[in-house]
């Protein structure tokens, strides 16, 4: 019985084939409270400790964090991410709020108050909408209040998971308010003193009536 030894040039093909064909393991810089930096193929509980390695950028702020999510997740939240547009004493804004987060969708929220310049920006950012809560997913704007049935097929549309897919890890960023809060304008400076006028000689008060002064 004749047996075939491989030569050293195909045994080095296979051993070049067996280890890309290996899955890749995703490594974690951690960075704990007193500065000490471990790392690991194991995604940490506490986020904020994360930094991604390979010089990638964190999130801003109010924006979610995708450098921990599922390939497919992430390849569709960058693509097309998702925005949703919130005001205070909303019930329909927390029930959208939780289909988004029972269905796993990594979202931004605006929030918008009842000043002008708030419905100038909700207007800006949904294209004209006035009504609350709106979604923004990519440039598509949802503006036409709640509705569960439209929203998810514009999710279906932009490829987001039917169910979560979130790792249990994740955190959702806090809301940002859409109009930045600015300080009350200090009060105009006094006009410089002048001389006061001399008092007017007061007119002689009627015999009769009430006499009104502004």
């Amino acid at each position: 019985m004749t047996r075939c030894v491989p030569s050293p040039r195909h045994l080095g093909v296979a051993l070049l084939i067996a280890a890309t064909s290996l899955p890749a393991l995703a490594i974690y810089k951690v960075i704990g409270p007193d500065g000490k930096v471990t790392y690991t193929d194991t995604p940490p509980a506490d986020a904020a400790q994360v930094r991604p390695v390979g010089g990638a950028v964190a999130a801003a702020a109010g924006t979610p964090d995708t450098s921990m999510l599922p390939t497919e997740l992430r390849q569709v939240a960058s693509r097309y991410p998702v925005t949703l547009h919130t005001t205070s004493d909303c019930s329909p804004c927390d029930t959208a709020r939780q289909m988004l987060r029972q269905r796993g969708v990594p979202f931004a929220e605006r929030t918008y108050g009842k000043s002008g310049a708030d419905q100038a920006a909700l207007k800006a950012a949904t294209g004209g909408g006035t009504t609350l809560p709106a979604l923004t997913v990519g440039r598509q704007a949802v503006k036409d209040g709640y509705n569960a049935a439209n929203w998810n097929s514009y999710l279906d549309a932009a490829g987001y998971p039917s169910d979560s897919r979130l790792p249990s890890s994740y955190r959702p960023p806090a809301p940002v308010p859409a109009v930045a809060a600015t300080e009350a304008s200090a009060p105009a400076a006094a006009a410089p003193a002048t001389p006061s006028p001399a008092p007017a000689t007061p007119a002689p008060r009627p015999a009769s009536g009430p006499n009104i002064r502004f």
